[in-house]
């Protein structure tokens, strides 16, 4: 008869308390690697999920307009017609954002602004500030 035996693993962490939220950073790896800040901003990348999934929805005939799936997830429609608009962020700045790459003045509230509608011009207008490689090339 073999006996259980219990492993305890103790990761060196620590809890950074921000505004509203708490963020976990990475200790520096035994490698020497530097370690990876957690830099996406929760508000956006939440917006963004939200954003996507609404569309999803729609997509899906889950919901015939947005008035009903705004009854439906009792939220107010002018706000969730303001938060799909995030689904026609280009690419390169929806992967930007999930990377922790914008800009530290571009948040929620400036992207929940009217934009361009062309991808092009989105970066244009974005890319201000970005650390993003993708925009030095813009």
């Amino acid at each position: 008869m073999t006996t259980a035996t219990s492993i305890t693993v103790r990761v060196p962490l620590a809890v950074r308390r921000r505004p509203g939220r708490k963020t976990v950073v990475m200790p520096v790896r035994s490698g020497g690697e530097i370690r990876v800040p957690t830099r996406a901003d929760p508000a956006l990348v939440k917006a963004l999920a939200r954003a996507f999934r609404y569309q999803r929805l729609l997509d899906e005939g889950r919901y015939a307009s947005i008035s009903e799936m705004a009854q439906a997830e009792r939220i107010e429609r002018g706000y969730l017609g303001t938060v799909l608009r995030l689904t026609l962020l280009a690419p390169d700045i929806v992967e930007a954002i999930l990377d922790g790459c914008q800009s530290q003045v571009l948040g929620l509230p400036a992207l929940l602004e009217p934009f361009p509608a062309g991808w092009a011009d989105q970066c244009q207008v974005f890319s201000a500030g970005w650390t993003s490689p993708r925009f030095k090339s813009n």
